[in-house]
């Protein structure tokens, strides 16, 4: 429409001398001269140069912040500081104005909870054009990774009959009315007359229909939304987010914790290498919010250091047993400085989590053979162990620095009579599951998976604090607008 061209090519340099249009938004306007243009294909902008004085006074006017127009003139190499190139032209056109005294953003800081009431306008600012570019990059390795691996990608179904956790906490899916339902003879609410024909609700979980695929097509992953009805007002927490689950056939559970590994690793290389200067604006981001912070409350890495800190180590292996070994025994837990005291069959809380890779041993870590009792139905159980003191399961989190856990997965059981034993020990209906346990019985493999909550790692790698800032439309309790 406009023939325009991108101001990352255009800053690439290689339009020097020729006459280019630019489209974007104002994100400053100095001594009516300099304008900083933005396009979202950058985290740069490009300088537009205009001599006020042969401008028309009522388009100088309407340059202000967030206005959008079109500037058309010669690139040419810049004399200021400050940028490699400019656009010296009096050729401005106003696509879109933006009334500063009604405009909700102004150009200076503004607060988080300020930028999700206005989430229409956020990814405007410095800050969300970063995080959501680095969300695309991240999402795009996904597939890449898995792709140039030979998975295939399969979609699972957001309405579902099952609960792959049995956690109960869903959302329900229903076209009955509300206020009069039909009802059967005894008054409970008849399904039957449903649109489904029986209860459904908004997905969990795709990994029990990734199991379909991995034992027929050998190895997938699943990347799409999930759905947890949880009343959980956290920096952690979203009633709406997207998993990736991958799923694959003859793995147990160390090829499972091998792919973790090598997966997390790849995601955040692919960023640090095509995102870098976002990255480093995060970072620099981190440290001017945190510079007046008392120590202790400070991260113990900066961003980029955060990032490398996992890329370039290894991540150490340890069996839960171990885990709550070395937290018994740690100065924090003699000290009584653990607000949650580690014991065997309680699950590991955050401080431990943080502990374990930050303190101890400086570095990402794999923790595996969990209780039974803590765990889902469908993970494998284990031998009985010479240093465990009750059932394990073949299950391991990964855990990361400042975060904790990033990753759950598990060995699957693919033994029937295990399977059947466990959904009748946690008194699951064994009719919502037929098809699950009849993978079991016509020709079953030993198979494994693990689920990555996608706004988690977009999180970790941009160092957001609250994971409402690195979606673009949060869903939480108490909150479904835009």
């Amino acid at each position: 429409m406009y023939n325009r061209t991108e101001i990352k090519e255009v800053l690439s340099g290689s339009m020097v001398g020729k006459e280019v249009t630019v489209c974007g938004w104002v994100r400053a306007f100095r001594s009516n001269r300099f304008i900083a243009l933005y396009d979202g294909s950058s985290f740069n902008t490009l300088q537009i140069v205009i001599d006020f004085e042969q401008l028309d006074p009522a388009i100088l006017k309407k340059i202000s912040f967030h206005a959008c127009i079109c500037a058309k003139g010669v690139l040419t190499a810049s004399q200021g500081s400050g940028q490699d190139y400019e656009i010296i032209t009096n050729d401005i056109t106003i696509l879109g104005e933006s009334n500063p005294e009604k405009y909700p953003l102004q150009p200076k800081a503004q607060t988080m909870e300020f930028l999700r009431e206005n989430a229409h306008f956020r990814m405007r600012t410095n800050t969300f054009s970063s995080v959501f570019r680095i969300r695309h990059g991240i999402a795009f390795a996904v597939h890449k990774f898995f792709n140039d691996k030979g998975y295939y990608y399969q979609h699972s179904p957001i309405i579902t009959a099952s609960d792959a956790e049995g956690a109960g906490e869903m959302f329900k899916v229903t076209t009955l009315d509300l206020e009069n339902p039909p009802r059967t003879e005894d008054g409970a609410v008849d399904y039957k007359k449903d649109f489904f024909g029986g209860p459904a609700n908004l997905t969990v979980s795709g990994q029990l229909q990734a199991e379909i695929g991995a034992l027929a097509l050998g190895k997938v992953y699943t990347f799409g939304p999930t759905f947890r009805a949880e009343n959980s007002n956290t920096t952690r927490h979203l009633a709406e987010f997207w998993m990736i689950e991958p799923e694959v056939a003859f793995f147990d559970i160390v090829d499972d914790m091998n792919l973790a590994e090598e997966f997390c690793q790849y995601l955040i290389k692919y960023v640090l290498d095509n995102f870098a200067e976002d990255v480093a604006f995060l970072d620099q981001r981190i440290q001017n919010l945190e510079k007046n912070m008392p120590a202790n409350d400070r991260r113990p890495m900066g961003l980029l250091e955060t990032l490398k800190f996992v890329v370039d180590n290894k991540f150490e292996r340890i069996t839960y047993s171990e885990a709550v070994h070395i937290l018994r025994n740690s100065k924090p837990f003699k000290k009584g400085q653990f607000e949650f005291e580690p014991s065997w069959g309680k699950d590991l809380q955050a401080e431990h989590e943080r502990f374990l890779v930050e303190k101890h041993f400086k570095k990402p870590v794999i923790v595996r053979n969990y209780p039974k009792a803590i765990k889902a139905f469908y993970m494998r159980l284990n031998e009985p162990g010479e240093h465990e003191q009750g059932e394990t399961v073949a299950a391991m989190d990964v855990l990361f620095p400042g975060i904790g856990e990033v990753i759950g997965g598990s060995q699957r059981e693919e033994r029937y009579e295990e399977l059947l034993k466990r959904v009748h020990e946690m008194n699951i209906p064994e009719e919502e599951l037929w098809w699950y346990l009849e993978l079991r019985k016509f020709g079953g493999a030993p198979h494994a998976g693990f689920g990555l909550g996608f706004e988690r790692m977009v999180q970790f790698i941009t160092g957001m604090g609250n994971i409402r800032d690195v979606i673009p439309f949060p869903r939480a309790s108490g909150s479904a607008e835009f």
